[in-house]
């Protein structure tokens, strides 16, 4: 995951600071060499990790503390409101004009994400009651008008093209085609290149000078590191762009791409992608990801993508089973399906709080065990899912080999099935009834 190098490292340097009572101006100085240091292997813009570090070693060695926080906990406070502030400070939203159609023009290098994310878009924008229009834009790269209309497709989002045309004459005619059939936001998917060069940016120039756009949206991969910030500097500078979309931040990424780039362009982060589907598109918000960076969980981020996969009917009628003790492998089986279109278990992992998703980073998460405990309740009969008991030594046999696994696969499910039975009955009894969510 993203960050994941990052908050280990200062994690260790608050640790040395924590053992220590008193904090005196060459304690905090000699964390803060460290913290520098960390940021620096994150790939962060080296005059934005100095400015960061100098801001956080003049708040700390001149601040009162709090009678509620030790001198730790204070430097601690102090980097976190500091990393908020570096990421842009609160989130930045999309500027939707009164009149529609608002357009949003998608631009980047080639192999950024930028026909991905602008599918990945149009679908968030839909969810939210919008009628998006996607535009294929992109008329020199090898089936880039098939991609999103197979992204578009995927994503339920019409897509506006005319073929190998004009790119200009594309964006305009959309506008009006948007305006007949009544899209309120057009989402322009335009050409990228290998690298900046002039005919590029010319082109975009025009189709900007030709429509307009109310959002200039830059997709940058946050795995090229510091090549990012400056694709970002140069886009800017040349086309004013509004905002970005960092891609790839669940990748093996050390994520100084998203603590420099506000800094260096004064454009904020609008958008992260953070997964291959195109559910994978959530805002950017500066105080959950710096609460990731430092250990401290993103409680917010994990609620939401809950809340959209866990119907509140169906978990009430859980509850139920709960309490009942009724609960059998076709729950257990609904209940995994939700939990992995949250997501991979290390982003699940990373979002949780009190430092228990750093702890649990390097630990075997390996979503294909996940698949395989669904694989052996799915060779399964009905019967024997709503009644694990008369699964004998011939049935396992049988659902070993329906499922690809072994015995042993089949009996460690049992077993841990039992287990998590035994834990319902004694939540059951009164006195002992609490509310729970079943995915934990």
């Amino acid at each position: 995951m993203a960050f994941e190098g990052l908050s280990e490292k200062l994690s260790a340097a608050f640790k040395k600071l924590k053992q220590k009572g008193k904090l005196g101006e060459k304690d905090v100085k000699t964390a803060m060499r460290e913290v520098r240091l960390a940021l620096l292997e994150a790939d962060v813009n080296y005059k934005v990790a100095k400015q960061f570090v100098d801001a956080v070693t003049e708040r700390a060695v001149g601040a009162a503390v709090f009678e509620s926080l030790t001198p730790a906990q204070q430097v601690i406070k102090i980097v976190h409101e500091e990393l908020i502030s570096l990421m842009g400070g609160e989130v930045s939203r999309l500027h939707i004009p009164s009149k529609p159609p608002c357009v949003i023009m998608m631009c980047g290098l080639q192999g950024s994400g930028k026909t991905t994310h602008s599918g990945k878009l149009g679908k968030l924008l839909k969810s939210q009651g919008h009628r998006p229009l996607l535009v294929a834009c992109d008329v020199y790269r090898p089936a880039a008008i098939k991609q999103l209309q197979v992204v578009g497709e995927q994503a339920g989002v019409p897509v506006f093209e005319m073929g190998q045309g004009d790119p200009v004459e594309i964006a305009k005619k959309a506008l009006g085609h948007a305006k007949d059939h009544g899209n309120d936001i057009v989402i322009l998917d335009t050409a990228g290149r290998l690298h900046i060069d002039e005919a590029l940016m010319a082109e975009l120039a025009a189709i900007k000078a030709a429509v307009g756009p109310d959002e200039i949206l830059l997709v940058i991969d946050s795995m090229t590191g510091q090549d990012a910030v400056s694709v970002a500097e140069s886009f800017n500078q040349l086309l004013e762009i509004t905002g970005v979309v960092l891609t790839k931040l669940d990748g093996d990424t050390r994520g100084g791409a998203a603590l420099s780039v506000k800094a260096v362009t004064g454009k904020p982060i609008k958008f992260s992608g953070t997964g291959e589907k195109l559910d994978d598109l959530e805002p950017f918000y500066p105080d959950r990801m710096a609460s990731r960076i430092l250990g401290m969980g993103d409680v917010l981020t994990f609620i939401e993508k809950a809340q959209t996969q866990f119907d509140e009917k169906q978990q009430k009628a859980m509850e139920e089973k709960f309490r009942k003790n009724k609960f059998d492998l076709e729950d257990m089986l609904v209940q995994l399906d939700q939990m992995r279109n949250m997501g991979s278990l290390q982003q699940i992992v990373s979002m949780l709080p009190g430092g228990i998703g750093n702890k649990l980073s390097g630990a075997d998460l390996d979503d294909r065990q996940m698949d395989q405990v669904r694989a052996i309740i799915c060779s399964m009969t009905p019967e024997e899912r709503a009644k694990p008991k008369l699964i004998n030594p011939s049935r396992k046999r049988r659902i070993a080999a329906g499922s690809g696994t072994r015995v042993e696969d089949v009996n460690r499910l049992l077993k841990q099935f039992e287990t998590m039975s035994k834990l319902m009955k004694q939540f059951s009894r009164p006195g002992k009834r609490r509310r729970m969510m079943p995915f934990m």
